[in-house]
């Protein structure tokens, strides 16, 4: 069953490039953006990392928390976070467990080739811990100006 505004958010458990585990039930009491994206170092993805860490003061002084997660193993992570100087944690979901949980991983078409993967949605999570937005195949050029104008 898809999410909605107003579920509560599936709780996670995962590590990022340096082994430190980040639990959604940890982070009760401030907001949070968990954003999905497929996958390090592709243009896409770069483009929406690289406007996240542009825009992180401007989430930092509202108080929200910032975690990106791909199916990407620590090594790829701490390569892709060191390159681009991302001051926020990726976190490691290796089997899209999570990423399914919302409803971020599944089936995708590249090139004519069929494959499991994460689709490039972002949930905005309220201290509560339930889902307060949802951005759904999010566009990476435009996508944190959009966050940031609803939050």
């Amino acid at each position: 069953m898809a999410l909605k505004i107003g579920d509560p958010a599936p709780d996670f458990s995962l590590p990022d490039a340096n082994g430190k585990i980040f639990k959604l039930a940890d982070l009760k009491g401030q907001r949070v953006v968990l954003y999905f994206y497929p996958r390090d170092n592709t243009p896409g993805c770069t483009k929406e990392a690289c406007a996240f860490r542009d825009s992180y003061a401007e989430f930092q002084d509202r108080e929200v928390v910032v975690l990106g997660v791909s199916t990407d193993d620590a090594k790829s992570h701490e390569k892709f976070a060191t390159k681009y100087n991302l001051p926020f944690p990726l976190l490691i979901d290796a089997g899209g467990t999570v990423a399914a949980a919302y409803d971020s991983y599944g089936l995708k078409k590249f090139m004519g080739k069929e494959y499991m993967g994460i689709t490039r949605n972002t949930f905005v999570i309220d201290p509560d811990g339930r889902i307060e937005k949802i951005y759904k195949k999010v566009k990476p050029e435009t996508h944190v100006e959009e966050i940031l104008a609803n939050l």
